[in-house]
């Protein structure tokens, strides 16, 4: 071994070199691998899972998971709770332990989010073919598995030889840290590769910092934007994901505060201004407020910040009917920058938000704007007050009176976990936000399972932070496995789980889509062999207690508001768990359209009125050139 080489297994390379890794912006350093999720099997025991034993914990911390798409979720709640600037990895095995990942790096990838995937791999020499869980492909020798990962990786490699390494791992460095072009990255590794040993220059073993840019807008683009906003009568700001992710929320509120231009936020954006901000309007779309959907029927100017532009906040293209609307949208990307033929600001939210904002000065929206809008938002604190307090402390609660409860326990900066189900609606609607990082929902993929992994990813990235999971029965029964792990790992997450005997979100979707609910009870079959009979005997509780987990039952409100209280004074994981009233209806309805379509030909009474009423919505979507 020369002076300037080290010999080292290329898994033992490779943690090495992710362990001297580092992000920078503003003059703060991060670790960009944080630590390594494994699971192990003939792929990776004796090639990842070595190299980790053998670099220690202070090198690269490892953490024990259940499951490979939950290792993923945790790693992915952890980079969203440090806005991208610090990832974790995740190794597995060949075989299902790979194919498992695929899940977890869709929704990274869909939500921008970092994570470095290490799937084991067969054997590049082909020697043992076929080996166990190998999948022969008849003309391809060159597929495995693996490849299930390509579409969902925003970049993909497979290393074949020691020496490919090098430039592999600087690119998946590169992507990982770069806000535009981040999501999951996969390296597939071989596992005879894994173990081979080759000598490594010292300078790829060495620290290496990557910048995390704030690039400014081009000054033709602002000068036009400010010309837009300057023009425009019934501006709204839509604020997403990208602002959170920038830290850009002290440049939104100066922005707001100067020019009096209100904002509505995607789910991922909520919480950009804080809830009692005058001119936060709460969420917009079909989960939004009356106060945010009302004012973006009526806007001339949308300035989209941060935001993708999904269904959801477009009402499936039907909130925006202005004749006039325009749309400015400020993004980091150039491919969400361009969406709904909007004119751009191709550029770092923080930096375009305070480069307008001096652009803007003197200027501000009318007065009378200004109280019509302040009105939207007092009616629907109303709304939100109604239905946090229906009925009194000795009833079975409703699903919002379970945020109320939640919402009068926790502080500041407690984060509040969801994905899927009918709380992302509730929660948008309701939600008092007090805080960037508190409203945590992965609505991106709206993915069943995420939110007790996402709760210890968080709770390692913020330690001492409150954090709840808020998980319906459906949701829990797809992955409570990561509980061992909190149990394991002395985290304190707090897991708030609601029993209401279903799938309750796609039960009412279905009934109103002409699908009488069907296949989303969980119940006994009745009689003609429908699931109408009594509710599953199935105790959650006890499932989670079984696991580790403190449990407090809730039967009341009042008991609820107590149990909520106890569980966030405690220092061990706990389960709050209640049985919610299905039976009155507190949560309020869609504000705006969403577009599942309607069979256009059945028999039964409920699809043909269903196909009605969708035939009268979609006249509305309008395609915006």
């Amino acid at each position: 071994m020369s002076s300037s080489t080290v010999r080292l297994t290329v898994a033992q390379a490779l943690v090495r070199f992710l362990s001297v890794q580092y992000t920078e912006r503003d003059g703060v350093r991060h670790r960009l691998i944080a630590g390594t999720w494994g699971i192990f099997g003939h792929g990776n025991v004796a090639g990842v899972g070595q190299a980790l034993l053998e670099a220690g914990e202070e090198a690269m911390p490892y953490h024990q998971g259940r499951n490979e798409q939950s290792m993923v979720h945790a790693a992915v709640g952890h980079a969203r709770q440090l806005n991208r600037l610090s990832a974790q990895a995740v190794t597995t095995s060949i075989g299902p332990g790979a194919t498992n990942l695929v899940t977890g790096a869709a929704l990274a990838t869909i939500n921008r989010l970092p994570v470095l995937l290490l799937p084991g791999d067969y054997f590049a020499s082909h020697a043992p073919d076929p080996l166990l869980q190998q999948l022969e492909h008849p003309v391809e020798a060159d597929v495995s598995v693996n490849d299930t990962l390509r579409p969902v990786s925003r970049y993909f490699d497979r290393i074949t030889r020691p020496e490919a390494l090098i430039p592999s791992a600087l690119h998946a460095m590169r992507v990982l840290a770069d806000p535009a072009e981040t999501g999951a990255v996969t390296l597939a590794l071989p596992q005879d590769v894994q173990a081979e040993a080759y000598d490594w220059p010292e300078e790829f073993l060495a620290e290496r910092v990557w910048p995390v840019r704030r690039p400014a807008p081009d000054p033709a683009e602002l000068a036009a934007a400010v010309q837009a906003i300057r023009s425009a009568r019934r501006p709204l700001l839509v604020a997403g994901g990208g602002v959170h992710h920038s830290e850009a929320e002290d440049a939104l509120r100066a922005f707001v505060e100067a020019t009096g231009v209100p904002v509505a936020s995607t789910q991922a954006g909520k919480g950009s201004l804080r809830f009692d901000h005058p001119a936060d309007l709460g969420g917009i779309g079909h989960t939004g407020t009356s106060a945010s959907d009302d004012l973006a029927r009526t806007a001339d100017l949308v300035i989209g910040v941060g935001t993708r532009y999904t269904d959801f906040t477009t009402a499936s293209g039907t909130l925006f009917q202005n004749p006039d609307v325009r749309f400015l949208n400020l993004n980091i990307t150039g491919f969400d920058a361009h969406k709904l033929s909007a004119r751009t600001l191709v550029c770092d939210a923080r930096s375009g938000l305070t480069l307008l904002t001096e652009a803007l000065a003197g200027h501000r929206v009318d007065a009378a704007y200004e109280a019509e809008y302040r009105a939207g938002r007092e009616r629907w604190d109303a709304v939100v007050e109604a239905a946090y307090r229906a009925g009194d402390d000795t009833a079975v609660p409703t699903q919002t009176q379970v945020l109320g409860a939640l919402d009068a326990v926790v502080g500041d900066d407690d984060v509040v976990i969801n994905a899927a189900g009918s709380l992302p609606g509730d929660l948008h609607k309701l939600w008092r936000a007090r805080s960037p990082r508190q409203y945590h929902l992965e609505y991106g993929y709206s993915c069943m399972g995420y939110e007790i992994p996402a709760a210890i990813g968080v709770q390692q990235a913020a330690p001492g932070t409150p954090v709840w999971a808020l998980v319906g029965d459906g949701t829990y029964l797809m992955m409570p496995t990561e509980i061992v792990t909190a149990v394991q790992e002395g985290l304190p997450v707090n897991v708030v789980l609601l029993q209401n005997h279903g799938y309750a979100s796609i039960g009412g979707l279905s009934a109103e889509t002409g699908g009488e609910r069907f296949g989303t009870a969980y119940r006994y079959r009745a009689a003609d062999g429908s699931f109408t009979g009594a509710p599953l005997p199935v105790d959650l509780a006890a499932n989670a207690a079984s696991l580790g987990m403190e449990v407090l039952r809730a039967k009341t409100v009042g008991e609820l508001r107590e149990a909520l209280a106890a569980a966030r004074a405690s220092d061990r994981p706990t389960c709050v768990y209640v049985e919610t009233d299905t039976t009155r209806a507190t949560s309020p309805g869609a504000e705006a359209w969403w577009d599942v379509p309607v069979a256009e030909v059945a028999g039964r009474e409920a699809a043909v009125e269903a196909r009605e009423r969708y035939d009268r919505q979609v006249t509305a979507r309008r395609h915006h050139l």
